[in-house]
């Protein structure tokens, strides 16, 4: 069922009636309220916790989903693309530290890769100086018809039941 800006006000009114109910009157100052209109905040699908879940199972033990956010995060407008320029940064966003974190933050990008959720192309930063983030929507949806070790299938369900919940169309 498509979500409608009338469901998504009623929605809204009543999670807000909630909220006063358990905090009152709060201070919006003190809340951490986003706007993909202003600078320093981006859209992220609401299903991001369950695609990052099946990322990291897919990936043999190996979490990458640090990684995808933090590629994810570096994109500007979501237009799905990153410049690798500042990979030490990037490592150490993505939680990697000490002499291998570059190294370790390059094996996952290859992971992430392999995997089909991001495509890399060689520049001056390397082997990985810039990326294409591909719909993980799609590419998760592509290893679960190809029976992908590693991807759960109540890890899918609860993707396709949340992706049914928010209205998303990315699945169709």
């Amino acid at each position: 069922m498509p979500t409608t800006k009338k469901r998504v006000r009623k929605i809204q009114r009543k999670k807000l009636e909630m909220r006063e109910r358990l905090w009152g009157k709060v201070d919006p100052e003190k809340l951490w309220e986003g706007d993909a209109d202003k600078p320093g905040w981006l859209l992220v699908p609401r299903a991001m916790p369950l695609i990052l879940r099946i990322m990291d199972d897919l990936s043999n033990g190996k979490p990458v989903s640090a990684v995808y956010l933090d590629l994810w995060f570096r994109t500007f407008d979501n237009d799905a693309y990153v410049v690798t320029s500042k990979q030490q940064e990037m490592a150490f966003s993505a939680g990697f530290g000490g002499q291998r974190a570059v190294r370790t933050w390059k094996d996952r990008v290859k992971i992430l890769a392999d995997l089909g959720f991001v495509d890399v192309k060689a520049g001056p930063s390397g082997p990985i100086s810039y990326v294409l983030i591909w719909n993980p929507y799609k590419v998760i949806k592509h290893h679960y018809e190809s029976k992908t070790p590693g991807l759960q299938e109540a890890a899918y369900n609860a993707l396709m039941e949340r992706v049914i919940e928010i209205g998303a169309s990315d699945l169709d």
